[in-house]
């Protein structure tokens, strides 16, 4: 969360008119911080999964969590078309559906599929996970009628609905499905001795990493953009690691799961007090998703008024090549702002956090 707070500070703040992950254009710096943002989704959706499970551990009743996962990913789905939408964009004709409407409908999907033995959730989101680059080759334009459908499941792509109002589908289904399943799968590895746990975690973690060097290093499957021999040393290291996201290829996948793994190893295995605090912003993370966006956006407006008035308002900050041309600030300012961001932010969910604790009204449970 902290990472992904990182991106979209730079998102709204940067200076740079190109795409961080251009390796011609840009710089170490610049392409790391972008690039480890790519955990943010990976770990989201996984760990949801996760939480699933342990949540129909707490109520052993697998017809009453379909039920919530239902409700939750609608109640998902809308705050994305709406109040998420609009946080970033301050445009309610242009509707982007991103990573809270693709966890909205992976959860709906997935109320479906916790019906089925847990062995067949796991092999159902292995497969969809490795095997979904094999309909890279599908493209949507030539689909008619299921154009759309095709663009929902496997394509990003643009849509007008009508009139004004365009639908954009950033995060398509069928892989994130997938990373969802595996998640909830997972949970139960949350039930073991820890040893066995940390053991498993550290396989994991090698393994993928293995596996992603492997695949990538073959440049057969795995990833609709091959990597590539550039000028320097560098730059082809950079096109190595730089796979494509949306959707997720197999590659960004094995490396992102195999960074998560390592995470969740490290923090188990030598547990820093230091990290302790920042359990409260994992307690209450759509509060924290929804409000980070906001404060981002109404900071880039507050730091832009005395340069350009009421313009401040109206630039489109989600868009670098759009906005002004003299508009923004280097990458070690962005850093500093991202900190204030987080400071403002730490202590809202302090409250909600401690409001929660003491409250436990049903309503508590969609924050």
């Amino acid at each position: 969360m902290i990472l992904m707070t990182l991106d979209h500070t730079r998102h709204f703040f940067s200076n740079v008119k190109f795409a961080p992950l251009d390796i011609e254009q840009s710089n170490l710096p610049l392409f790391m911080t972008r690039w480890i943002t790519h955990l943010c989704a990976t770990a989201f959706i996984f760990l949801a999964g996760v939480s699933i499970y342990l949540y129909l551990q707490r109520i052993n009743n697998k017809r009453k969590l379909s039920s919530f996962l239902v409700m939750r990913g609608l109640w998902l789905i809308f705050l994305e078309l709406t109040i998420i939408n609009f946080a970033w964009l301050f445009d309610p004709t242009f509707l982007t559906a991103g990573v809270i409407w693709v966890i909205g409908w992976s959860m709906i999907i997935l109320a479906l599929i916790i019906q089925f033995p847990m062995r067949i959730v796991a092999i159902l989101g292995i497969v969809l996970i490795v095997g979904h680059n094999l309909l890279d080759g599908i493209q949507a334009e030539v689909l008619g009628n299921f154009n759309f459908l095709w663009s929902f499941l496997h394509q990003r792509q643009l849509f007008e609905i009508s009139g004004d109002i365009k639908l954009y589908i950033v995060y398509p289904l069928i892989p994130w499905v997938g990373v969802m399943s595996v998640g909830y799968v997972f949970g139960q590895v949350f039930a073991w001795e820890k040893e066995r746990r940390l053991k498993l975690l550290r396989k994991l973690t090698l393994s993928l990493l293995i596996g992603f060097i492997v695949l990538r290093s073959l440049n057969i499957y795995g990833d609709p953009y091959p990597w590539s021999k550039k000028s320097t040393v560098l730059k082809t290291l950079l096109s190595f690691m730089n796979c494509y996201k949306y959707p997720p290829s197999l590659l960004y996948l094995l490396i992102t799961l195999a960074i998560a793994f390592g995470f969740l190893y490290l923090l188990e295995r030598y547990p820093l007090p230091i990290f302790y605090p920042l359990g409260i912003l994992g307690r209450v993370p759509l509060f924290f998703y929804i409000l980070h966006l906001w404060v981002i956006h109404l900071a880039a407006i507050l730091f832009a008024f005395p340069k350009y008035g009421y313009q401040a308002v109206t630039i489109p900050y989600f868009r670098s090549d759009m906005s002004p041309e003299n508009y923004g600030y280097d990458l070690h300012h962005v850093y500093v702002i991202w900190i204030l961001i987080l400071v403002i932010l730490y202590p809202l969910c302090y409250w909600l956090n401690n409001y929660k604790s003491k409250h436990k009204f049903w309503w508590l449970k969609f924050l």
